[in-house]
């Protein structure tokens, strides 16, 4: 709660909270103010024993541990509004001392006009009340002090009755004896809704005139101060009609305790109101940026969805979004390009992660996310298929006995497995003999990869992948190396951007920072990398996977810099992929359909996604220096077992 100094509603700030009400206008009518006086010394004399008997009434000292629900804001890396997620309650806290004065005055004005003359409740207007609902047979006017309606839209129900009307008032009593003032008008500015889910003055202010709150104009403040008792009804977006004329009553009323002069009142009322847009519920600007980030908040412990809907958080992204268009356009012309190469329905999925932050820089779901927002970058659980066998690699140069330029041999082979008898076979049904490590990954040969994965052990490579963040069920079978299992194209490029940051890890996020709408850091994701992998194995992987892009399955990747990377094509091309990193920036580039059926006849990654990748790495890249990956030899090789 701010413990600001609010200015009293003058047009100056008048220090003095009774200089103020001087001259404020006298309830006129005779026979109505003799009635409300004498009704008010009863209402006045009835209420202490009306406190005594309102025992189970809630306790309102738990308002000092009160935090209304607010609207969390999810920006750009550039500080680039992306999207505003909510509950029923779209808020924004502001203080008082950033609320125009102008407002305040308006809302004292038609809602309270005593407000810093009574204790919680105003006996003239009570009394006013009662008389007027005995003659109407019923509850026809409130009577409500600010502090009433605050205790009532806190602690009681809405119904209207008598006897709700009897407990707003003792609970307001209680409340002015807790809180000051100037945090009651505060808490109720906040607090009230103002129509089109807007709760609390700054959204309201944003959406009605797409403004702050701190700077509204008189005009703008009467109009919106009318709005309190029936929102929807004299919205401006409903009828422009109806809401001048609140706005005028509401000046009327601050013309008559003289808060405003003459001629502030006309040039107010003649005041071009320009209108903002009705901006709860929105879309994202980039909705894949924005659920993964749901995501992220709703798997984290000490967050979760209520803090995402109800806790006004600020969210800074990892991404540019000049940058994820950039991604998102690269993603779209390339899936009208397959449609013309006979890849009919064919979605799409791109990640790019820099490797030495594991900052997400770009993630795209699918081709479109107007037509469909399943993230495929997430959420799909695909097979990488040959794109899985540098995992199979690493494990072997890790254990020492290998390197780039150790031999295998490609030659028929069988293994007996649960089921039987395994006859692994290369994607061309030929053998190739005797060949180097990174022939075999250059050539994607199917053979030498099963092989070596049987020698180092299937449960190494597993151990490899979980250490990488590949999460999905794995079982040490002889198929293993040839990715026969479900992963992300997020898990992919968060693996291979280990690799290209020789072993060093951290969280894969999309979340910069985090903090609450004061300014208090929640979360600061600023890397803290581990070594979590042997570096001269990394890079031992890396200087193979370079092959593959010079003169293997990956040359359509070739880019005027080094680039390493692998291809990966499953069985009955359903699933086509590449997977690539230079030093500053690793991208993952999947090709499928979402009913999991056959994409084209010979559709490989090599030939139809290496150039995707190309393409956008190419844009990605603009204005990056030129790096050389580190050589093997910069690093201890791992002792043999």
């Amino acid at each position: 709660m701010s413990s600001s100094t609010y200015n009293q509603p003058s047009q100056e700030q008048i220090s003095s909270q009774g200089s103020f009400f001087k001259g404020v206008a006298q309830v006129t009518g005779t026979t109505l103010l003799s009635i409300t006086l004498l009704t008010s010394s009863i209402v006045a004399g009835g209420l202490v024993g009306l406190a005594i008997s309102f025992r189970n009434l809630p306790d309102v000292r738990q308002i000092k541990n009160f935090f209304p629900s607010e609207t969390t804001y999810i920006y750009d890396i550039k500080g680039k509004l992306l999207s505003s997620v909510h509950g029923e309650a779209n808020r924004e806290v502001v203080p008082l001392n950033r609320i125009s004065p102008n407002l305040k005055r308006a809302v004292l004005a038609s809602e309270d006009g005593h407000f810093y003359q009574h204790h919680g409740i105003n006996p003239s207007g009570v009394g006013r009340a009662i008389v007027v609902n005995m003659v109407a047979g019923g509850v026809k006017e409130g009577g409500s002090t600010i502090t009433m309606q605050l205790v009532k839209n806190l602690f009681l129900s809405q119904k209207r009755a008598f006897t709700r009307k009897l407990a707003e008032a003792v609970l307001a009593i209680r409340l002015e004896q807790i809180l000051e003032k100037n945090e009651i008008l505060e808490m109720y500015l906040n607090q009230v809704y103002w129509g089109h889910n807007n709760y609390g003055v700054q959204t309201a202010a944003r959406s009605y005139f797409n403004k702050s709150a701190e700077v509204l104009t008189l005009g703008e403040s009467a109009m919106m101060a009318g709005l309190i008792q029936a929102p929807e009804e004299f919205s401006p977006f409903a009828s422009m009609e109806k809401a001048k004329q609140k706005q005028k009553e509401v000046l009327g009323r601050m013309r008559d305790l003289n808060w405003i002069t003459q001629k502030e009142y006309d040039n107010a009322l003649n005041e071009k109101i320009k209108l903002g847009k009705i901006r709860s519920f929105q879309g994202s600007a980039l909705p894949y940026i924005t659920n993964t980030v749901a995501q992220e908040i709703v798997r984290d412990k000490d967050l979760g969805r209520e803090k995402l809907l109800k806790g006004g958080m600020r969210i800074q992204t990892t991404v540019d979004a000049k940058f994820q268009k950039m991604a998102e356009e690269t993603v779209s012309k390339w899936h009208e390009i397959l449609l013309g190469q006979g890849l009919s329905k064919n979605q799409m999925a791109l990640v790019s992660i820099d490797p030495r932050t594991h900052f997400i820089k770009a993630l795209v779901g699918g081709v479109d996310s107007k037509t469909s927002e399943f993230n495929r970058a997430t959420q799909a659980q695909r097979q990488p298929g040959s794109s899985f066998k540098p995992f199979v690699y690493y494990a072997a140069f890790a254990t020492g006995k290998y390197g780039p330029d150790s031999t295998v041999i490609d030659a028929p082979v069988g293994y007996r497995d649960g089921n039987g008898w395994y006859y692994p076979r290369n994607y061309d049904g030929g053998f190739s003999g005797a060949m180097s490590i990174r022939t075999a990954l250059a050539q994607s040969r199917n053979i030498p990869v099963i092989k070596l994965g049987k020698a180092v052990g299937m449960n190494k490579v597993i151990d490899t992948c979980r250490t990488l963040g590949i999460m999905s069920p794995m079982e040490p079978v002889t198929s293993l190396p040839l990715g026969a299992i479900g992963v992300t194209p997020l898990e992919m490029a968060s693996a291979y951007a280990t690799f290209a940051n020789y072993g060093w890890q951290s969280p894969t996020t999309v979340i910069a920072r985090i903090t609450d709408s004061t300014g208090n850091v929640i979360r600061d994701n600023t890397p803290k990398p581990k070594q979590v992998l042997d570096p001269w194995a990394s890079a031992a992987i890396i200087d193979a996977m370079q092959s593959v892009v010079t003169s293997g399955t990956g040359k359509n990747a070739a880019i005027d810099r080094p680039a390493a990377g692998k291809t990966g094509t499953t069985s009955s091309e359903k699933d086509i992929w590449f997977v690539g990193t230079v030093p500053q920036l690793t991208t993952a580039v999947w090709v499928g359909r979402d009913d999991n059926r056959q994409l084209s006849s010979g559709a490989t990654g090599g030939v139809m996604v290496a150039p995707i990748w190309r393409d956008f790495m190419t844009e990605a890249l603009k204005g990056v220096p030129v790096e050389n990956f580190k050589s093997p030899s910069q690093f201890p090789r791992p002792k043999s077992n």
